[in-house]
């Protein structure tokens, strides 16, 4: 009943909001076309997998699975809902889905008319989604449903006193996929022994978007063969530091494609800047090759650019929290991030393989930067750990695959 008012609840704060905030209108429209659109698409006869993510990152995650499914069972229909509008207006013409939208809220109502128009031959939950009334509707139906990609920390409630009723979710999945073994210890000692440790498929996906990483002359022309540091996701904590550093050191050329790009922000970055720089979208092949500091004022290229840099730096650890390191790492460069990273896993996991480093201020990034352009050794070594790092984690895909029976 508690679980339900909340779910209630935040249904119609968000409906409130919608009036005077774009993220809860786009939510509110999607939801309200979204059994429409399924009586419209969903075929009849077909058989359908449902994939379930939260947002674009845990869409990223589910990607390898979703794509090795559909080349190697090219009898079922995908459907592919998510939760955030982040995610779902990014993704939302995905062309390895049949059907994407948004996932209603999780109310028994909703749960029932969702179900009762696409009823899943299975499903996959990708990483955090634990909706009580779906994954309780589905076991009834037995339907069977799989958690992807999952990782569990003892700070989470499932471990609490008070978390019986969230365990009790936890026992409607067939099977979880898990990240580590810390995540399977803290499942056994609740109870729940339907577990495999397969790593984190987002290896896989990082390695498959370096093999479709795109081609861009602008870039290459900038670079030549100049030391570059490639700055990923920056926030302006990040960017007084290596912009600094960039300042002072003219034998180094500097990329930069910040997480927020709108046209206050690239003022900022500019005013600080004291050497000549390009925006991509202003850059040809003339002005581009004068810059020291080429500007990413354009979306959808970083994963493609960081194979362009020796180092690369990723933004958020003066923050919330560090941003995708394996894009970068995937291309065997060292990785540079701000002290907040000890919630992500594969941060930590670098740092112990001696493929990133951590630092706290510009006294730490100053001598870091300093070793690794002096020391070639040194800068050849930590990208190598960095490059196997990755590739020796990857198979979660395939070992998930090889466990289930289609």
């Amino acid at each position: 009943m508690l679980y339900n008012l909340a779910i209630a609840v935040y249904d119609f704060l968000v409906h409130i909001m919608a009036p005077f905030s774009r993220k809860p209108r786009k939510m509110m429209k999607g939801h309200w076309v979204v059994y429409e659109l399924l009586r419209q698409q969903v075929e009849k006869d077909a058989r359908y997998i449902w994939f379930h993510a939260a947002s674009l990152g845990e869409f990223e995650q589910g990607r390898p699975l979703i794509e090795k499914i559909r080349t190697k069972y090219p009898e079922y229909k995908i459907l592919l809902t998510f939760f955030s509008p982040s995610g779902y207006e990014v993704r939302k013409n995905y062309r390895g889905a049949d059907i994407v939208c948004y996932l209603p809220f999780d109310k028994p109502r909703n749960v029932k008319k969702f179900l009762s128009i696409i009823t899943p031959v299975m499903a996959f939950f990708i990483k955090y989604e634990f909706w009580k009334n779906y994954l309780d509707e589905l076991n009834r139906n037995c339907i069977p449903v799989y958690s992807v990609s999952s990782i569990f920390r003892k700070d989470q409630v499932f471990f609490k006193w008070y978390g019986g009723t969230y365990r009790n979710v936890l026992r409607n999945f067939d099977h979880l996929f898990v990240q580590n073994e810390t995540s399977k210890r803290f499942l056994a000692r609740i109870g729940i022994d339907k577990t495999t440790v397969v790593g984190d498929t987002r290896f896989d996906r990082v390695l498959q978007i370096r093999e479709e990483a795109k081609d861009l002359p602008l870039v290459s022309l900038f670079k030549e063969d100049s030391l570059t540091l490639v700055t990923g996701s920056s926030w302006a904590p990040d960017e007084d530091l290596f912009l600094e550093y960039f300042n002072n050191h003219p034998e180094l050329k500097l990329i930069i494609a910040p997480h927020v790009i709108d046209e206050n922000h690239l003022v900022e970055i500019i005013s600080k800047l004291k050497r000549p720089y390009v925006r991509y979208t202003r850059a040809d092949e003339q002005n581009v090759k004068k810059a020291d500091c080429l500007i990413i004022d354009c979306f959808g290229l970083l994963s493609s650019i960081y194979r362009y840099g020796e180092i690369a730096y990723i933004g958020g650890g003066f923050g919330t929290g560090i941003h995708n390191t394996l894009e970068a790492a995937v291309y065997g460069v060292p990785v540079i991030f701000g002290p907040k990273y000890q919630k992500y896993m594969e941060a930590v996991q670098l740092i112990e393989a001696k493929g990133a480093f951590s630092i706290k201020d510009y006294i730490e990034l100053e001598a870091l930067l300093n070793k690794l352009l002096q020391d070639e050794m040194f800068l050849r070594e930590a990208g190598t750990n960095a490059g196997y790092y990755v590739t020796s984690n990857a198979g979660a895909t395939d070992r998930i695959l090889s466990m289930i029976n289609f």
